[in-house]
């Protein structure tokens, strides 16, 4: 008896497409391409503008909470006003010892031009507080309050000026520092009440962990709510720079920057800040 042998059958195959036409479906018009780069370039304007931002730290006034070459990503969104149209983020009005990026309220002179420059300082005044300095200690409603962790030790001062008993109400052409501005000296004595300073309603009073060396709230005034930007989450990459350095402009200077960062990238860059959460 002989075995009936099956034959082989192929099994069933897909249809194969034309070269053509996965050539057509993979290739992108120059419309499609310009599309997805202003698509990309809107929702990065939009998390730059709305939600965070890049900011450097160019001065050891934060010192040592933050240092000089310290790059972070600062939240925009928590302590902006409250926006109907984005009912789910979480807001919070400031609150004591939060480190607040900010415009300065008082211009700067760049170039015979008025300036806003973005600053970072620690909140130490809310609206209604009564602030007083004495022997190097801030004083909030009566209550002394301790230096900041990472902070420098010492009285309030800067250069050789030191403000213990009073807040500096003397024109700048008479201080020392040359850090008061005529505003404040003169607008700051109508917000003192028995030694104490009161912080007026919608406005902040700002000051730098490194009291040594901090010009802030005690030289140029109160910081309104309109002006506080955010605060820094953390430190995504800390450079070893020294305050000179964002001083020097022009574009020579910027490449020979540029250049010395390319070669001295992995010895300066300060690795055990990276990503380094902010307190």
């Amino acid at each position: 008896m002989t075995k009936k042998k099956t034959p082989a059958t192929k099994a069933p195959t897909e249809p194969q497409p034309d070269a053509s036409e996965a050539e057509n479906r993979v290739e992108e018009t120059p419309f499609e391409a310009l599309a997805s780069i202003c698509s990309v370039l809107v929702i990065g304007l939009f998390i730059l503008t709305f939600l965070a931002q890049n900011f450097v730290i160019p001065s050891g006034s934060m010192e040592n909470t933050l240092l000089v070459g310290d790059h972070l990503v600062v939240d925009r969104i928590t302590l902006a006003p409250d926006a109907k149209w984005m009912p789910l983020v979480r807001y919070r009005e400031p609150r004591h010892n939060d480190i607040i990026v900010f415009i300065k309220p008082v211009p700067d002179d760049v170039d015979g031009k008025p300036q806003y420059l973005f600053l970072v300082k620690r909140l130490i005044g809310l609206p209604g507080d009564h602030i007083h300095l004495q022997d190097g200690v801030v004083y909030i409603n009566g209550v002394a309050q301790a230096q900041p962790k990472e902070g420098m030790d010492g009285p309030a001062m800067v250069g050789e000026k030191v403000f213990l008993d009073e807040f500096p109400t003397i024109p700048p052409a008479q201080d020392p520092s040359g850090g008061v501005t005529e505003e404040w000296a003169v607008d700051s004595a109508s917000h003192i009440a028995n030694g104490d300073l009161i912080v007026p309603p919608g406005k902040y009073f700002m000051m730098g962990d490194n009291r040594h060396n901090s010009l802030d709230s005690r030289y140029w005034g109160f910081v309104p709510r309109e002006n506080i930007v955010g605060r820094p989450l953390f430190n995504y990459w800390s450079f070893n720079t020294s305050e000179e350095q964002y001083e020097q402009t022009g574009f020579a200077n910027n490449i020979a920057w540029l250049t010395h960062v390319a070669l001295h990238f992995f010895s300066d860059t300060r690795w055990s800040r990276t990503f380094h959460r902010v307190l």
